[in-house]
């Protein structure tokens, strides 16, 4: 005889020692557990992306593998069926975070984003920052520009010195790419480097408004801050 839903809720609520359910809830949990059984092969990959890369790769670049290799998919899906399977990236230790503020070196900037990272159009938000990571043993600083209407790197330089030549570096790399800047609001924090006379000069004589966040605010860099996390997290 085959048992009816009503008949299968009415004994489990009946129980005192089992969680009630409603019908509706029934109907969705079973609706749900049918639809992932049709993605048995789509997690597998998921899965096996995720051991491939030392379980440091999160949905997003999980996803971009899967775009690559031609899936028909997106984020929401990959992040929902990694939570399902419970692969989360391993997070990153926690160490003194790399600071390059020492004090008023030159002028401080007024915070003109105001923690409005995006823009409708590029050019209008970019955003650096420098960065401290580990490879292969070795002490390495990351400077890039992130445009804030693509999210993508408009330039970076990698150096073993956090010093004024990388940021330089990495400005006139920008420049030769998008010469027409004017009108730009370029938001760094208050590090020594961007109070330096020379980099204040470079923004000033392409137009380009400098931005700075407040002194001890890391959410006003909220969007490059992010960006890092991402990086070290997944490939770090």
């Amino acid at each position: 005889m085959r048992l009816s839903v009503k008949y299968i809720i009415d004994v489990i609520n009946a129980n005192p020692g089992l969680p009630h359910i409603s019908r509706s809830n029934y109907y969705y949990q079973t609706h749900k557990l049918d639809k992932d059984s049709g993605n048995q092969k789509l997690m597998d990959r998921i899965k096996e992306i995720f051991l491939e890369h030392s379980q440091r790769y999160g949905y997003r670049r999980i996803y971009g593998q899967l775009r690559r290799e031609d899936y028909e998919v997106n984020h929401k899906k990959v992040q929902r069926l990694m939570q399902k399977m419970g692969l989360f990236a391993i997070s990153i230790r926690k160490k003194r975070k790399y600071s390059s503020y020492y004090g008023v070196q030159g002028k401080i900037k007024p915070d003109l984003i105001k923690r409005n990272f995006y823009a409708i159009i590029p050019n209008r938000h970019w955003f650096t920052d420098v960065t401290e990571f580990y490879l292969r043993d070795q002490k390495l600083y990351l400077s890039p520009i992130i445009d804030g209407c693509t999210q993508e790197i408009i330039s970076y330089n990698i150096s073993r010195h956090p010093d004024l030549k990388q940021v330089m570096t990495m400005l006139n790399d920008a420049f030769e790419k998008h010469p027409a800047l004017n009108g730009l609001i370029f938001h760094s924090n208050r590090g020594w480097q961007y109070q330096h006379q020379a980099y204040r000069a470079a923004l000033a004589n392409r137009g380009i408004d400098q931005s700075m966040s407040r002194l001890g605010n890391s959410l006003d860099d909220g969007l490059i801050e992010g960006f890092f996390g991402i990086l070290k997290r997944e490939m770090f």
